[in-house]
């Protein structure tokens, strides 16, 4: 069942600016740096909030640090430790189906070596693969801003809560996710430091003179000759169509309202960090080819936080587990909350087929539950060849 997750965390974090809480300067006309575009908000724009003292305009203050867990650790489950997992060769029938798939979906292979090539001999190999995948929610805060148009003011009403008090509803479980919250109790008004609570900034097509040189005549007046510019009407300027002549446009940070409600943002974004080993196998079939198949799952466990695996009869695997286990948690923990874990073992078929082709050998493997067909040496890749 789904629900909000709420937990308990201290108010500090962050390092702290000594700017923050400063009173704002006197706003009384429109900064000359507006004509180049809307500048960043001062640090000084922002209160002092309690549990927020590192929070940035624009992010960069990182994600936080989560509480510490309040839940126990799992006992740990042994592996299943049948040393007799095999998954035999496929048939002859399916490994030629295969090929022949394979190789109508490249459009510059003949169909030679399919219909005419003899397999001589098919070998077994199976391989193992653990995956671990650690889901988890980070948290981050930035100062943000909008128009006021009148929206509800409450900082100061309260102490806001901390940023992993607040109740978020999490998705299932490995499915990503991101939200963002508007943190209660931080919200104020404040005059647009664009505009400097004008409403309004110096057009810049115009620089502010709501005019400029007529496009026809060149700000001249005349055509040729002595003929008056009639689009001008000789005056050698027009109207800026930008500003619509007032020398000034609408600030876009504002939207004309000369105010901003300032209030902390908390982004909570949950995420799935995923690592693979895949046990050494002498096929000879190259290992990422393996990543977008399935095999056999012999081993599942997903609890809040898993053991390494024990007991597995392959020792590469268990390594694996113990070694991938370790870096989750090095990893992840320090500035993300782990919610689940969950490790899996899958038995990954690979069948090397050998087959002769006008007296020569070939070779390709055929692997995964979704027959995948991988060959290095394929005999008929001419665009011009027969089909």
């Amino acid at each position: 069942m789904e629900r909000p997750i709420v937990s308990d965390y201290g108010t500090n974090y962050g390092t702290v600016n000594p700017v923050y809480g400063l009173p704002a300067p006197a706003m009384a006309a429109a900064p000359a740096s507006s004509i180049h575009g809307p500048s960043a908000p001062p640090a000084n724009m922002f209160d002092t909030v309690p549990g927020y003292e590192g929070t940035l305009a624009g992010g960069g203050g990182g994600y936080l640090p989560p509480p510490m867990p309040s839940a126990p650790m799992p006992v740990p489950e042994q592996a299943p430790s049948s040393p007799a997992w095999n998954i035999p060769c496929i048939s002859e029938d399916r490994a030629r189906e295969a090929f022949s798939m394979y190789v109508s979906s490249k459009c510059c292979y003949s169909s030679g070596p399919v219909k005419e090539g003899v397999i001589t001999n098919m070998e077994p190999f199976n391989t193992y693969r653990y995956r671990l995948e650690t889901f988890m929610e980070s948290r981050s805060t930035e100062w943000s801003h909008e128009p006021y148009s009148g929206q509800a003011v409450d900082a100061g009403v309260q102490p806001a809560p901390g940023p992993w008090q607040i109740g978020a509803q999490a998705p299932a479980f490995f499915q990503d996710h991101k939200q963002t919250i508007k943190v209660p109790y931080t919200s104020s008004v404040k005059n647009c430091h664009t505009c400097l609570g004008m409403g309004r900034n110096p057009c810049t097509t115009c620089a502010g003179a709501g005019n400029k040189p007529c496009w026809v005549c060149n700000g001249s007046g005349y055509r040729q000759s002595d003929n008056r510019c009639m689009t001008c009407n000789g005056r050698g300027r027009e109207n800026c169509s930008s500003c619509s002549g007032n020398g000034s446009c609408q600030c876009k940070t504002c939207h004309g309202k000369r105010q901003l409600l300032v209030f902390i943002n908390l982004t909570v974004k949950w995420s799935t960090g995923k690592d693979d080993f895949i046990a050494q196998d002498l096929s000879g079939l190259r290992v990422e080819k393996l990543g977008n198949v399935t095999g056999k799952e012999l081993f599942k466990d997903a609890q809040y936080m898993v053991y390494p695996v024990r007991g597995f009869p392959d020792v590469s695997v268990a390594q694996a587990s113990e070694r991938l286990v370790g870096d989750h948690q090095v990893k992840y923990a320090q500035t993300s909350r782990i919610l689940q874990q969950r490790q899996t073992i899958e038995l990954i078929p690979i069948t090397k087929v050998n087959y002769m082709w006008k007296g020569k050998p070939y070779v390709y493997y055929v692997y995964g539950n979704e027959f995948q067909v991988n060959t290095d040496d394929y005999p008929a890749t001419c665009c011009c060849s027969v089909m």
